[in-house]
């Protein structure tokens, strides 16, 4: 048996929001995945910091500290990490996305309301060979 088979991936959940908490959990558990959740970003980056994912799940708009400040810790210390951020509404300035641009990659965006298929999709194209992100 491989390596790949044997490895449950971890996937942390990142939303304030605990329908959505709940609804992600479930469903990704369901899928074979281990999932750890925080309710925000300031909660969301110390759990990763503790138990590091294979992905990150995170809500776009959230009090205390927002996706995309949420991203941007986890990629000072992760910049390989792979992330889906789901955005129920809301912008973002040209000048704060151009100034973060780079911190970008490798991040999937899903709007509000998804399908399970959609965020199963997501999770499988970032996960497909992937390895724990090593700290830079």
């Amino acid at each position: 048996m491989s390596d790949h088979m044997n490895t449950t991936k971890r996937i942390l959940v990142i939303d304030d929001e605990p329908t959505a908490v709940d609804l992600l959990h479930r469903i990704l558990e369901l899928n074979g995945y281990e999932v750890l959740d925080a309710a925000n970003g300031i909660d969301g980056v110390e759990l990763f910091r503790h138990n590091i994912c294979d992905l990150v799940i995170t809500d776009m708009v959230m009090p205390k500290k927002d996706g995309l400040q949420t991203i941007l810790d986890l990629r000072d210390d992760y910049p390989d990490l792979p992330i889906i951020a789901i955005s129920g509404g809301g912008t973002i300035s040209k000048e704060r996305y151009l100034a973060v641009a780079g911190y970008l990659d490798k991040v999937i965006t899903i709007a509000k309301p998804f399908t399970i298929e959609t965020i199963l999709k997501a999770v499988a194209t970032l996960l497909g060979n992937s390895v724990k992100p090593e700290a830079s």
